[in-house]
Order: C-alpha cells, then structure tokens, then sequence
C-alpha cells in the first residue's frame, strides 16, 4: 500500500469513526439527561462495560491481534484464506456461546468484580440484571470485528468503519422509542445493546460475501492452523486481560464515591472521540499492511508506512489533547450539562477529561508501536510490557484514592499509557530501521507540537473571552461551535506556516484514486 493510500485508509476509518463518535456524544448526551448520574445510569453504565470489556479479548482486541497478521499472509501468498477465516470463525464462536453461559449464572460476581461498592444497594441488583440482557453483545460484536478484520485485510475499510455507527443510531432509536412508548429508558437502553450487535454482524457479514469472502458457520476443528493461531493469540489476549485490570482498578476506585461512575464514564466517552478516530484508524490500517510488507521483505516500505502512521496520529492526537487540557470544562458543560446533570457533575467531569487528555497522545502511538511486534507475530513482549504497566496503574490509582478520591483512576491510566509507550518504543529498536522515524517525521514532529501549544494558547484566550456566552442557553452551542472552529483554524494555519505538514498532503489523501 503506498503512503497516500495508507493515509487515505487512515481517512476512511476515521471518518466513519468520527461519524459515529459524534452520533454516539448525541446518545450520550441524551442518556446522562435521561437517566442523570443515579442508580439506573450506573447500572447501565457497568452492564454495558461487561461485554465491551470481554471484547477486548476476542473481538477487534486479542484476537484480531493474532488474527489478521495470519490470514493477511495467507491472502497475499494465495493460500485458502477463506478456508483460514472460516476456521477461526467457527472456533471463536464456540468459546463465546460457552462464555455467555458462564457469564448468565456468574453474573453478581461479575458485577462485583467490575463495582464492588455496588454491594448492599439498588445498583448491584439492577446491574445484574441489566447485564444478563446486554452481555449476548460479546457473541455479535467479536464476530463482526472477526469480519471486519477479513476485509481490512483485504483493503476494504467502509464497511467495517461503518458499522459502530449502527450501535448509536440503534441507541437512540431506543431512547426515542421509550419516550413515545413511556417504557423505562434504563431497560430500553439495555434491550438496545445485543440488537445494536446483531444489527452490525449483519452489515459486516454481508460485505464480506460482496468481497469474496463467505463467512458461512461450520463445526468448529482443531487444525495444525487453529493451534498456531491460539498460541499467538494467548499472550495477546492475556494482555487484553491486564487491560482490563487496569480499567477494572479504576471502575473499583470510583465506585466507593457518589457519581464518580458516571463522571469517569462521561469524561472517558470525551476523550474517547479523537483517540477512537485516530487510534482506530491507525489500527486498523497499519497491521494489515505492515504484516504485508514483511511477508515481502520490504523493510523501506514498512518504516515509511509506520512513520507516516506516527504523522497522522501526531497531527491529529497533539492538539486534540491540548484542547482537552485548555478547555475541558466548556466542553462538558456544554455537551452533558442538562437535565440531570448538573454543575457539579460538570466540574468533576472536566477535571477528568483533563487528566485524560494528557495521556491521550501516549494512547494512540500505542497503535503505531504495537503493530511492529504483532506484524511478526510477537505477542508475547507486549504481554510482559503491559504487566508492568498494570502494576504501575494500580500502584497509582490504589496509592493515591485516599489523597484524591476518584481522580487516581484517571492519573493512574495516563501516567501507565506513558510507561507503556516507553517500553514499546524500547523494545521495537531491535527491529532495525523499520521501526525508526524516518527524516520527514523526525522534522515535522516538533512542528506539530509548536503549532499544537499555538492553538492551545489561542483556545484559552478565546474561552475567557466567551466565558458569558459559554454559559447561557442556546448560545453556548454556538459558542463552543466557534470555539473549535477558532482552534482548529489556528491550528491548520500555524502548521502550514511551520511546515508541520502541508495543505498538499490533505489534497492527495482525499483526491479519489482512478480507476
């Protein structure tokens, strides 16, 4: 794939990535007005978690991980391929069915083990309840990223791009059915989540038919090809396991004070938005394509496809995170400040979102590093990198609830993406040049972060200066609108004048490639 094609990908993911971030701020908003930060919305906020933590494992996280590499290869050397997916489907798809029986009858465990101060309220029996009808999302979900990863692979991104769109248009589809029908919005919204799941396995599977590849179910073999593929995939899914210690550590730390669920649940989804656009982007694309170029010996081409990978998420991350620091209260009070959510759940919000957001770069370039080890099949350094950030995020987030409560949680995670950052970027120098910038990035890096600090101050000054319209009616939708408008202009004209990248490179990415 040439760097303008990769960059392009990385535009195709990420629009759709956008289109649904922006939807999914619309859902969001809507049910922190709807359920506010009580009982119900926390319940919900946890049932909805199980699955999504489980498909760190087996949907776009481990196994994928393991997975796309794999069958990467085999396409490009005219191997059955298909015959590779439809294995790994019928095989994934057994665990999960055995799962979702465990996870139906050990539910208040599970529930538990993510909020142990749910303990002896309302919230832990509406929890588990609501978490027996949202967790058969984990079967839908990890069968459509297995989908998704086929046609990646193949270099077909919209369709797979396009499908978490589904997820929010579904919930609020939800939302409005149960304000026509008057049923209880916390109900409706779990209702939503396996049907929300069901609807994008079905999107993904289709296209995959369209592309060549029927992904038709079979009895589950296990082939010389399905153990290699569990043993690749083990210490990467480990790995999703210590990922979600690390979240597990922080839902524990905020769940022994008042709203601080919600708070952090509300401050991630913020946060959320560039690092889904942009890390998902780079993910998806990248490995693919790098496991390509190695399977062909061709190290220049890696290094500029993972150099390029580190541009755009740079260009995109640094000021995104700037913004989050600078600004962080007007975006929350604006986005979820109503209903029933009030000021104080503003305030406390915006506090996280910043802690967040100076992590928020160490987030994304986890994307770009991690690829350099899984193109080779090495899940297993990531694996021993990741133990260790999982000891200095709880080392952190357990250290410092007594001095600052819910905060540690959002502390911990950022100052353990760093830590992870450092060890992936130490372990890949053994991969000689491919792993190395090249001169264009090494130049333009620090253009970005010059351009990125000019935005950043100008963001300021325009936030006290609209401090009034900020803060009344329907003018502060205007006024935020104004604001991001005023940075992202600063931002592009700073980098342009810094040459931190160049209007041209936009216009190539976006031109539509001939037939």
């Amino acid at each position: 794939m040439k760097p303008i094609r990769l960059v392009r990908g990385f535009l195709t993911v990420g629009g759709w990535t956008m289109a649904s971030r922006i939807l999914g701020f619309v859902r969001d908003a809507w049910i922190a007005a709807a359920l506010g930060t009580g009982p119900a919305a926390q319940a919900f906020i946890v049932a909805f978690a199980l699955p999504n933590m489980f498909r760190r494992f087996f949907a776009e996280g481990a196994f994928n991980t393991a997975f796309v590499p794999m069958f990467a290869r085999r396409l490009q050397s005219g191997q059955d391929a298909l015959g590779f997916a439809r294995q790994a489907m019928a095989g994934l798809g057994t665990v999960l069915l055995g799962l979702m029986v465990l996870a139906h009858l050990g539910m208040p465990w599970l529930v538990l083990a993510m909020a142990s101060g749910f303990a002896g309220d309302e919230r832990l029996g509406l929890a588990v309840d609501y978490g027996r009808v949202a967790f058969p999302y984990i079967l839908f979900i990890s069968l459509a990223a297995l989908a998704s990863g086929v046609l990646n692979a193949a270099g077909r991104f919209a369709a797979a791009a396009a499908a978490p769109v589904l997820l929010n248009v579904v919930f609020i589809a939800a939302l409005v059915a149960s304000d026509l029908a008057g049923w209880d919005r916390g109900r409706a919204l779990v209702w939503a989540v396996p049907v929300a799941g069901m609807a994008q396995l079905a999107l993904v599977w289709f296209a995959a038919r369209r592309a060549g590849f029927p992904l038709i179910p079979a009895l589950p073999r296990l082939t010389p090809e399905m153990r290699r593929l569990a043993v690749v995939a083990a210490p990467a899914m480990l790995a999703g396991g210590v990922v979600q210690i690390n979240l597990l550590v922080g839902r524990q730390v905020a769940s022994f004070t008042d709203g601080a669920v919600a708070w952090l649940y509300n401050a991630d989804r913020l946060y959320q938005l560039p690092l889904g656009v942009v890390a998902i982007a780079v993910g998806v694309v990248l490995l693919p394509d790098l496991s390509r170029r190695l399977a062909e010996g061709d190290a220049a081409g890696g290094q500029a496809s993972l150099s390029r990978a580190g541009e755009f998420a740079l260009a995109l991350t640094v000021p995104a995170a700037v913004a989050l620091i600078v600004i962080p209260g007007p975006l929350v009070a604006v986005l979820f400040e109503r209903g029933r959510f009030t000021p104080a759940d503003t305030a406390a919000t915006a506090l996280a979102v910043a802690v967040y957001g100076a992590g928020l770069p160490a987030f994304v370039l986890q994307k770009v590093l991690q690829p350099l080890f899984f193109a080779r099949e090495d899940t297993r350094r990531p694996f021993r990198y990741a133990l260790v950030a999982m000891a200095v995020n709880a080392g952190l987030a357990f250290g410092l609830a007594p001095v600052i409560g819910y905060m540690a949680a959002a502390v911990a995670t950022s100052v353990a993406a760093w830590a992870m950052i450092a060890l992936l970027w130490r372990g890949s120098r053994g991969y000689g040049a491919t792993a190395r910038p090249d001169a264009r990035l090494a130049a333009r890096a620090p253009r970005i972060l010059a351009a990125s600090a000019l935005m950043g101050a100008a963001l300021w000054g325009a936030a006290w200066a609209l401090a009034p319209a900020l803060a009344t009616g329907g003018l502060r939708y205007a006024a935020l609108a104004g604001l991001i408008a005023l940075g992202g202009a600063v931002y592009f004209a700073a980098g342009v004048a810094l040459r931190a990248f160049r209007a041209a490179d936009f216009r190539a990415a976006l031109r539509r490639p001939r037939r």
